[in-house]
């Protein structure tokens, strides 16, 4: 019996950010489902620290992922 793990892959995570960077609605790599995406912003802007990510979530298995928009890295 295998038992999928609840996190994404490093391959999976890869797919999701080609898909962002090529600004294509994301999609779960295990549902096949679109991803909500929710930007999420922080640090302090007059300090020279502020991160804009964005947090794609899978409205059927519930998993995520985040990224840093600038650098289309995982977080």
């Amino acid at each position: 019996m295998t038992i999928e793990g609840a996190q994404y892959t490093a391959i999976e995570l890869d797919g999701i950010r080609r898909q962002l960077t090529e600004h294509a609605k994301p999609e779960c790599p295990r549902c096949q489902v679109a991803m909500t995406r929710r930007p999420i912003g922080g640090g302090s802007f007059g300090l020279g620290y502020a991160r804009q990510r964005d947090w794609l979530i899978c409205g059927k298995c519930k998993r995520s992922a985040l990224f840093d928009v600038q650098r289309g890295t995982r977080n």
